[in-house]
């Protein structure tokens, strides 16, 4: 599906059927591009699984791709991102020999808002 494997940055909802998480991680993994994914789930044996397995620069768990926490590397793999990681307060060798992926978790069971929202 083309949605799948395209880049969209825009207020575009795609809902893609598949049977299982193994399905769904090669859908994602299946694109060009890897900014951000974004699964919703109640069980942590899952989550840690999507988590090692999406090829994303940042994965949130039962929250939505709202963008950077400005205090962690941002920065996507393959196709997306420019080379090094942004934000995050680091630098140096360290990054010619790693591959960073951060992950955000929540498990609070409420609707988690974007930072830029405001009552």
């Amino acid at each position: 599906m083309r949605i799948a494997r395209e880049e969209i940055f825009g207020p575009v909802v795609s809902v893609i059927r598949v049977n299982g998480l193994d399905e769904a991680v090669a859908v994602a993994n299946g694109a060009d591009y890897g900014l951000s994914a974004s699964i919703y789930t109640q069980d942590v044996n899952r989550s840690a699984l999507a988590e090692r397995d999406l090829e994303a620069g940042i994965v949130y768990i039962n929250a939505p791709t709202i963008g950077a926490e400005i205090q962690l590397p941002f920065g996507g793999v393959k196709k997306s991102g420019l080379g090094r990681k942004e934000a995050g307060g680091r630098g140096g060798a360290l990054d010619m020999f790693t591959r960073w992926k951060v992950v955000y978790r929540d498990f609070s069971g409420r609707l988690q808002r974007a930072q830029i929202d405001r009552d």
